[in-house]
């Protein structure tokens, strides 16, 4: 499963999901085509599910296969 945290590197060293891996927001919007694939499925995080709602509408409207964690790695925290 590929699963993206666009948190800072610094919140990304103090926690995130396991399997995770870390690319700011700003990164994955202006250049998404050197880090995903369209062929592929990927789930995206922030803190709360605010940010990255926003990137993961942008990101599907020019085509890739992205979907919100809802609630973020608040809501993973709650469920651990």
């Amino acid at each position: 499963m590929n699963i993206i945290d666009i948190r800072s590197i610094n919140k990304f060293n103090m926690g995130h999901i396991p399997g995770a891996i870390q690319i700011d927001s700003f990164n994955l919007l202006f250049n998404p085509d050197k880090y995903l694939n369209k062929n592929e499925k990927y789930y995206i995080y922030c803190q709360s599910g605010i940010t990255s709602k926003n990137v993961v509408n942008k990101l599907n409207k020019i085509g890739y296969n992205v979907i919100n964690i809802d609630g973020g790695y608040n809501n993973y925290l709650l469920r651990k």
